[in-house]
């Protein structure tokens, strides 16, 4: 039996953790991220000031101490080639956010069905930070059909994006940097500075996964054309460098019109409509939205599979696990 490559054991181990995902969702106790988030909200306590270098510090060390432990994990399995694969499974189990997501919209789908207004308002902020409480049945459905469009791109795609690049070590970093944005990156008067690094580093990590997502999107539409054209017309239109790429690319596949008035507890913001010659968003869309997200996230695990064995090519790594291959002269 020949040995394991180290891009066949991140293969391996990138397919079994997207199918632990697929299987066990994330657990309600106990989950990697929340004690990571926990951790972090701690230091945040102890270092808080209103000072951008203060916060550009808490992030890196945060996200530092993440990366340079998965780099530290991988050093000690050596070239052990179960070793590594099971690595990289936990990790992409711990990363992936995808099941969760569309089980979460899911519910909320099925209590508008149900005519349950009050139980789909009391579950959407299980889903995204908006105010639920002036919101009809319409705009909680939009508001579903956005988070999955989002978080499609942020809880699959983008950590798989920095799994292909960096293998184990970018895929438990950037899942630091997307958990610390959400914690300290929204413009608030204690973060609008300490949290102006976290927010960036989201921004820049965040920016190619966001344009794999639309093209992904597009590439599993119903309707590839709108999606396409949805996308490319609208997806800069977004106040988010990253979060409209796959919002308007959703609108297009799905079609349906994104975007509009939203409300954030006090804050509210007017933003672009995406798709504004498309229909309104219906309870029938979450389900059609879910079931995009999924295949948007199987195309990003078979991408992501691929792009690290060519990274580990293009690098002109020729290390397989349990012995180092030669090159010929």
């Amino acid at each position: 039996m020949r040995p394991l490559t180290r891009a066949a054991a991140f293969a391996l181990g990138a397919v079994a953790g997207h199918l632990a995902d697929a299987r066990f969702a994330d657990p309600r106790r106990g989950h990697p991220v929340a004690a990571f988030g926990s951790a972090a909200g701690r230091l945040e306590k102890t270092l808080w000031r209103d000072d951008r270098a203060v916060g550009t510090a808490y992030t890196a060390l945060c996200v530092g101490t993440v990366a340079a432990g998965a780099v530290a994990a991988e050093r000690a399995l050596g070239r052990r080639p179960l070793g590594r694969a099971a690595l990289t499974a936990a990790a992409t189990w711990t990363v992936l956010g995808g099941t969760s997501l569309t089980r979460e919209a899911r519910t909320i789908g099925r209590s508008l069905a149900a005519g349950d207004l009050t139980a789909a308002r009391e579950r959407l902020p299980h889903l995204c930070g908006r105010d639920p409480s002036a919101l009809d049945e319409q705009q909680i459905a939009r508001a579903v059909v956005e988070s999955v469009a989002e978080n499609t791109a942020d809880a699959v795609v983008n950590a798989l994006v920095w799994g292909a690049l960096a293998g184990t070590p970018g895929l438990l970093a950037f899942r630091a940097v997307n958990t610390l944005d959400a914690m300290v990156g929204h413009r608030s008067p204690r973060y609008a500075r300490f949290g102006w690094a976290s927010a960036r580093l989201d921004d820049v990590a965040g920016w190619p996964g966001a344009r794999l997502t639309a093209l992904l999107t597009v590439a599993a539409a119903p309707e590839p054309r709108t999606a396409w054209r949805i996308w490319r017309r609208d997806g800069s239109a977004h106040p988010s460098p990253n979060a409209g790429q796959a919002e308007s690319a959703f609108a297009g596949a799905v079609g349906v019109r994104l975007g509009g008035t939203l409300a954030y507890g006090e804050r509210v913001e007017h933003r672009p409509v995406l798709g504004g010659e498309l229909r309104p968003v219906t309870v029938d869309d979450i389900e059609r939205a879910c079931r995009l997200s999924r295949r948007v996230g199987l195309l990003a695990l078979g991408t992501a599979v691929a792009g690290h064995a060519a990274v580990r090519a293009a690098t002109g790594s020729r290390t397989v696990l349990g012995r180092k291959k030669r090159r010929s002269a």
